[in-house]
């Protein structure tokens, strides 16, 4: 699961505005390569500890790049690149 903000706000024309944000942190081995910095992936313990919100400064130290040798990683196709193209085929190795 990634670490999540959300907000709903009510626009000055009265209508509701959702927003939302995915967390990042800084890359781990896996993911330094690509970019510099990667969402912040939470564990499904972790993830319960996110959304309680009991304490701020133990929220934050959740923040931290995930475990690489939990992860895999492969090359794709640069359609994922675009967006309108939203189909299995981004998710496919080449």
């Amino acid at each position: 699961m990634f670490a999540g903000l959300w907000d709903a706000w009510k626009k000055t024309d009265g209508a509701i505005l959702r927003t939302y944000t995915i967390v990042t942190t800084e890359p781990n081995e896996l993911l330094a390569p690509v970019h510099d910095r990667m969402p912040a992936m939470l564990s499904d313990r972790d993830a319960l500890d996110w959304v309680s919100g009991d304490e701020i400064g133990h929220a934050l130290s959740l923040l931290k790049p995930f475990p690489a040798e939990s992860m895999d990683g492969y090359d794709v196709s640069k359609i994922v690149n675009n967006p309108q193209n939203d189909t299995p085929d981004c998710l496919a190795p080449i």
